[in-house]
């Protein structure tokens, strides 16, 4: 169980794979930030010291052997129990003297997830090539097509209340997990807030494991997909306007030449324009029907979420 701090069990969850040349100093840091809190050291299959060098600092070490970052966070947010979680990457960018400004809201119930946001304050070698550009692409897209700007859906540095924390199913496998929890929390109507942090260099020797545009796709296409899982009815319903549209296009086109000459003459253009129309009818039944079936799903992973936190806490 994790300690408990003013009446409430906190605990630093720290995902690692390869940083031995950071996390023993990551987990001192957060150890003097937050000395109440549990610090989880979670281990990615790490082929260097990372596991030895984070029990030898103190922290509570757990090996996971499926890689990916989406596979940690799972086993992380399943196995660890709080009241108040706080996350960060174990490669020493984040600074610590900011945790208990991220898990102030938490903590006083005004947000179920804080997310440290890192673009407004970093050094210029922070990030690499395209990464900018990238972010500013998965920013714009979240704000489209969920309808709430974002400063940074890409940060590693988060805090989150208990409840979120247990109705996450994680489904994510790799780094497209950040994304993952930003749409979730505005998809069901979780209270997200953002606070500026510092962003840092990794220390000599220490790599990043992203790749850029490798996983910029897998970032991107995780939009698309919860796009189209958490609002059936507005992706198929887009779906179902263009369909009918480009029907209403094609039969104008036949109608308009059979008051003309009285005759059809493109015989296909006909059955297209039908078919478009036949599309966009069934489009629109399978946002109505997938978005009924997501509200009365969200209904009853909160009432059981709901119960779950409330066992726990008693």
């Amino acid at each position: 169980m994790a300690s408990r701090s003013g009446g409430l069990r906190s605990a630093v969850l720290i995902p690692c794979y390869n940083e031995a040349k950071t996390v023993a100093k990551v987990v001192a840091d957060f150890r003097r930030a937050l000395p109440d809190a549990e610090i989880w050291v979670f281990d990615n299959a790490s082929s260097d010291d990372t596991a030895a060098l984070a029990l030898a600092a103190g922290a509570r070490v757990r090996r996971v052997p499926a890689k990916g970052k989406g596979n940690v966070v799972r086993t992380m947010f399943r196995e660890v129990e709080a009241d108040v979680y706080l996350m960060v990457d174990g490669d020493d960018t984040y600074p610590a003297e900011h945790a208990l400004a991220l898990l102030e809201d938490v903590i006083e119930g005004r947000a179920d997830m804080v997310v440290g946001t890192r673009l407004e304050q970093h050094d210029s070698d922070s990030f690499r090539r395209f990464h900018g550009f990238g972010n500013k692409l998965v920013r714009w897209s979240i704000g489209r097509l969920f309808g709430q700007p974002v400063r940074d859906v890409l940060s590693g540095y988060r805090a989150f209340s208990r409840r979120f924390v247990k109705s996450m199913p994680v489904l994510s496998r790799g780094f497209e997990i950040e994304t993952e929890m930003t749409v979730f929390a505005m998809a069901n109507a979780f209270v997200l807030s953002e606070r500026t942090v510092p962003y840092g260099v990794r220390p000599e020797g220490s790599e990043s494991k992203l790749n850029t545009f490798r996983d910029g796709f897998r970032v991107l296409r995780t939009i698309g997909f919860l796009f189209k899982d958490l609002r059936p009815l507005l992706f198929f319903g887009t779906a179902a306007l263009l369909a009918a549209l480009a029907s209403v296009g094609f039969g104008a086109f036949v109608v308009h030449e059979y008051s003309l000459t009285g005759a059809v003459t493109h015989p296909s253009t006909a059955v297209l324009a039908a078919a478009l129309a036949l599309t966009a009818f069934i489009l629109l039944a399978t946002g109505l029907i997938l978005d009924t079936v997501n509200r009365r799903s969200n209904e009853i992973l909160r009432l059981i979420t709901d119960q779950v936190v409330r066992y726990k806490s008693e």
